[in-house]
């Protein structure tokens, strides 16, 4: 039966088609299918709006550019050659499925997966981003043949009661909240998975979450979301000339919280707390909390489509370990190696990893 709140992409169904048509003709995957591209730099994403913005008047113009920044839009006039380019610098992962494969050979597989943009499409509103329900049997196949975690910077509840799955561990907060499953049948290590490394801001937090409310609620469209860990305010339905306005009363709450951090993501400002904590610090936690953190023969796969996720892959390459995968339509400078374009094609990856152990499996 057909969930009527989920939100199905209008190109699902094409690319599925596609893929097909690939699968039937040759035993690899083809190139992805093509797709208008938006070259869109990272040094237009500063680490902190506030500390990385001049101070006086042109610090307003500053945040606008940043929020239309961390939003770029599809349509491109970028030359072909640049999106080839690109294309080539950060393959899809189901075209170079078979090479993902050949390195996971003898090596525990973890995988690491964001939630909205990766396992559910963006929506307007961000308590309705339902996972399909083929998406929800992909995670959990996946889960039954390697440790699975979902890394988000959701509140920890918010995202379990979207996945509903406790075979899985959840970073919540961009990992500020970690929890593993009740069962854990890969833990070699601790078996006490839980990681709170920002607890003393909670009433902070609480505190800044009732006042941005107040503050926001004269701006059609705003929505804040207590993520217990951050606190999220999304102007995704909010018209583009009241941007400044709303930058600017986030920036007033704040000029009395030294104590966190204002950061973007996809059209949504996020306030965290200055601990040296973020999605690449969750993975090694989660990594080490596995036994696997001095291990050779471990191969960490991270899906993700934010910047918030490029700490992730950045851990990953730092390492020389695993493999990141950005899920995106519009290319983007990334720490990530792969690409893949939108949720259905994460499913579609996830499938195939399923099936490819099963092989192996069957094999041996």
């Amino acid at each position: 039966m057909t969930n009527p709140n989920v939100v199905v992409s209008d190109t699902q169904s094409a690319i599925a088609m596609a893929i097909t048509a690939a699968v039937n003709n040759s035993p690899l995957f083809p190139p992805s299918p093509s797709y208008n591209i938006t070259l869109f730099s990272r040094n237009k994403f500063p680490k902190s709006i506030e500390t990385s913005t001049p101070a006086g008047v042109g610090k307003n113009v500053a945040w606008v550019d940043a929020m239309r920044a961390s939003s770029p839009t599809r349509n491109s006039s970028e030359n072909n050659e640049e999106k080839k380019n690109w294309i080539m610098k950060h393959p899809s992962a189901l075209c170079m499925f078979e090479d993902i494969m050949s390195a996971a050979k003898m090596k525990q597989v973890v995988i690491f997966l964001d939630y909205d943009g990766t396992l559910s499409p963006i929506v307007q509103n961000p308590d309705q981003a339902y996972m399909a329900p083929e998406m929800r049997e992909a995670v959990k196949n996946v889960a039954k043949y390697f440790p699975t975690a979902i890394v988000s910077g959701r509140c920890r509840s918010k995202v379990y009661n979207f996945v509903r799955l406790s075979e899985l561990y959840y970073a919540g907060s961009h990992g500020m909240d970690i929890k593993g499953p009740s069962s854990r049948k890969h833990q070699k290590g601790n078996k006490n998975v839980l990681c709170q490394p920002a607890k003393e801001f909670l009433p902070m937090m609480t505190e800044v979450y009732e006042i941005l409310m107040e503050k926001t609620k004269g701006i059609t469209g705003a929505n804040v979301e207590n993520n217990k860990f951050c606190l999220s305010v999304h102007f995704r339905c909010v018209e583009e000339q009241s941007w400044g306005d709303l930058a600017d009363r986030v920036k007033s709450v704040l000029k009395d919280y030294p104590k966190l951090l204002l950061t973007q993501g996809r059209k949504v400002l996020e306030i965290r707390p200055t601990v040296k904590w973020d999605k690449g610090n969750a993975i090694e936690f989660l990594l080490e909390s596995l036994g696997y953190a001095n291990l050779k023969d471990v191969l960490p796969i991270y899906i993700g489509d934010d910047r918030t996720d490029e700490d992730a892959f950045r851990v990953l390459n730092k390492r020389g370990q695993g493999f990141g995968i950005l899920v995106s339509k519009t290319p983007k400078e990334t720490e990530a190696i792969y690409s893949l374009q939108e949720p259905f094609e994460v499913m579609y990856f996830l499938q195939r990893l399923v099936t490819w152990k099963r092989l192996i499996m069957r094999n041996h």
